[in-house]
C-alpha cells in the first residue's frame, strides 16, 4: 500500500473515532461477504461496520486521543462506528453473533472508556433510547393524568355536594337557614301578638278616665245641696270645741295633783 493511500486510511479511521459516540471492536474470521453485508445492514443506517488494518487502526486511535484498543487489535479486525444510538448497535452485534458464532465481539469504546465485551453483552439488554423515550413519554402523561384527575375529584364532589343540597332546600328550606332562619321567626311571633295585649289596656284607662270624669261631675252637685249658713254653723261648733278642755285632760290633771299631794305626805312624815 503506498504511503498516501495509508495516510487516507489513517485520517479517515481516526475520523470515525472523532465522530463516534461509541465503537466495538470484532474478529470476523471466517465470515463471508454476503454475511458481512447482512451485519452491516442490521446496524442501521447510523453505523458504519468497516474492515481495518491493526497497524492502521493503532495510529489513527492515538490520533484521535483513543487509548487502551491496542490490546484487542489482533487477528482480522472490523470495527462498528456508532453514531446513533449504541444500545442499538449493540443489540445488532449481539443478535448476528447469535446467529453467526463466527463473529466474535472483542470489546469497545464508549465516553472515553475502554468497554469489555461482557459490559457491551450488558449494553445490548438495555432498552433502546427511542423505548426509553417512550416509556418516559407514558409514565409522565400518566402521571398528569392522575394529576388532573386529582384536581378535578374535589371539584366533581364539591358540585355534587351542592347539587345535593339544592334538592333537599327545595323540600326543607330550613336546611339552608337552619337555626339562624327560625330565630327571627320566633321572635317576630310576640311582635304579632304585642298588640293585642296591649289593646285591653288602652280600654282600662279610658274606662278610668271616664269613671274619674263622671266622679268629677257628681261632687259640685252633691255640695251645691248643702245650704251655705249650715256650713257656717258647723265651723263655729268645732272651734268651740276646740277651746274647751276635754275629760280626759281634766282626768289626768287630777292625777297628777294626787301623786303631788302624797309624796308631799311623805316627806313631811320623814321629817
Amino acid at each position: 500500500m503506498a504511503r498516501a493511500d495509508k495516510a487516507a486510511d489513517i485520517a479517515e479511521i481516526a475520523e470515525n473515532f472523532r465522530t463516534s459516540t461509541a465503537a466495538v471492536l470484532t474478529e470476523y474470521r471466517g465470515l463471508t461477504v454476503a454475511q458481512l453485508k447482512t451485519l452491516r445492514r442490521s446496524l442501521g443506517e447510523t453505523s458504519n461496520y468497516a474492515v481495518v488494518k491493526n497497524t492502521l487502526t493503532k495510529i489513527a486511535a492515538k490520533e484521535a486521543g483513543v487509548e487502551g484498543l491496542d490490546g484487542l487489535l489482533a487477528g482480522p479486525s472490523a470495527i462498528a462506528f456508532i453514531k446513533g444510538d449504541p444500545v442499538v448497535a449493540a443489540k445488532g452485534l449481539r443478535d448476528f453473533a447469535k446467529a453467526n458464532p463466527l463473529l466474535v465481539i472483542k470489546g469497545g469504546y464508549m465516553d472515553g472508556k475502554m468497554l469489555s465485551a461482557a459490559e457491551i453483552a450488558k449494553l445490548a439488554d438495555l432498552e433502546s433510547r427511542e423505548v426509553l423515550l417512550a416509556k418516559l413519554a407514558g409514565a409522565m402523561k400518566a402521571s398528569l393524568s392522575q394529576a388532573a384527575a386529582l384536581f378535578q375529584a374535589p371539584l366533581a364532589q364539591a358540585a355534587r355536594t351542592i347539587e345535593a343540597l339544592r334538592v333537599k332546600a327545595e323540600v326543607d328550606p330550613s336546611v339552608i337557614g337552619g337555626a339562624g332562619a327560625a330565630a327571627p321567626a320566633a321572635a317576630a311571633a310576640p311582635a304579632e301578638v304585642a298588640p293585642v295585649e296591649e289593646a285591653p289596656a288602652a280600654d282600662d284607662t279610658v274606662a278610668a278616665d271616664e269613671a274619674e270624669a263622671t266622679v268629677a261631675d257628681t261632687t259640685p252637685e252633691a255640695d251645691s245641696d248643702v245650704p251655705e249658713g249650715a256650713e257656717v254653723e258647723v265651723a263655729d261648733e268645732v272651734a268651740e270645741l276646740s277651746t274647751q278642755p276635754s275629760d280626759t285632760d281634766s282626768n289626768i290633771e287630777a292625777s297628777v295633783d294626787a301623786v303631788a299631794d302624797d309624796s308631799a305626805d311623805g316627806e313631811n312624815t320623814e321629817g
